[in-house]
């Protein structure tokens, strides 16, 4: 009997040692990147936050200069890696990358597998893009009609569930798009900033279409995304996203890179040089 009590606190000891350890091990991430001397980020380069630059093939865009700047306040060198939105969860999970600014808003559902950084850099909701003569002027015009999103996208949930959208998944931005182009959907749904970008470019590829919605799809906060656990690691980011409201870095960024402030980024910036000047 005294054995089997000593096996059974043994193995709890055992339990408990390995539990302690893969906490440490996790929230070893920012003295890795340290360590290394590089922090590497996932972005994605569907060409709205992101892209490679057809001269030098570098990733070039807004999420890399964020992520850039990350590198920049930690003193360590950067390193950009492409992810989609079918593969990023992953390449975050099985340590491919430090961090994700991959154009993942906050939902319920990520913060159940993945850790994020508290202070969000902006809010973005989700547009559609139409042909123009479609008919389509609200949400609820896309009832029973098929409609093209990202794979993963947390536009899904509400298009289907709150408008009974029929809705068809590609591997990314661009994908969806070219279905829409060819009849496949009869509206392509992604964030906005992505929408109003090609809607206003000059090439005049998207001309025939239009983004009619009266308002955006679940405006989200986004986020940082990192590993479960890497409570060092959030806390650095945080302090640094704070930081970015308060100089304007963040509304810099978006004007640089065609992407106008939302009303809630500029709150936010307000905000927080209020609070610095205190």
């Amino acid at each position: 009997m005294i054995a089997g009590r000593s096996k059974r606190a043994l193995l709890a000891a055992v339990f408990s040692a390995a539990a302690v350890s893969g906490v440490a091990r996790a929230d070893a991430t920012l003295d890795h990147i340290k360590a290394r001397g590089t922090l590497v980020v996932g972005v994605v380069l569907d060409g709205t936050y992101g892209t490679l630059d057809p001269a030098t093939r570098k990733p070039v865009g807004y999420n890399v200069e964020l992520a850039e700047s990350l590198a920049n306040h930690l003193g360590v060198k950067f390193e950009a890696v492409e992810v989609t939105p079918p593969n990023r969860v992953q390449f975050l999970q099985q340590g491919k990358v430090d961090a994700l600014i991959a154009s993942m808003q906050y939902t319920k559902e990520r913060d159940e597998i993945l850790g994020y950084v508290p202070t969000p850099f902006e809010e973005i909701g989700g547009s559609a893009m139409v042909h123009k003569g479609s008919g389509i002027h609200d949400w609820k015009d896309l009832r029973d009609r098929p409609v093209c999103v990202s794979q993963g996208s947390n536009y899904t949930k509400p298009l289907i569930e709150q408008f009974g959208a029929q809705v068809k998944a590609f591997k990314g931005m661009p994908e969806a798009l070219l279905a829409l182009r060819g009849g496949t959907c009869v509206a392509s749904v992604h964030v906005t900033p992505g929408i109003q970008a090609r809607i206003a470019s000059t090439t005049g590829e998207w001309k025939d279409y239009e983004s009619p919605m009266p308002t955006q799809l679940i405006p989200s906060p986004s986020v940082i995304w990192v590993r479960k656990g890497q409570t060092d690691t959030i806390a650095a980011f945080d302090k640094i996203v704070k930081d970015w409201h308060n100089t304007g870095f963040l509304i810099d960024e978006g004007n640089k890179w065609h992407m106008p402030p939302s009303k809630q980024l500029l709150d936010w910036h307000q905000q927080y040089a209020a609070n610095k000047e205190k």
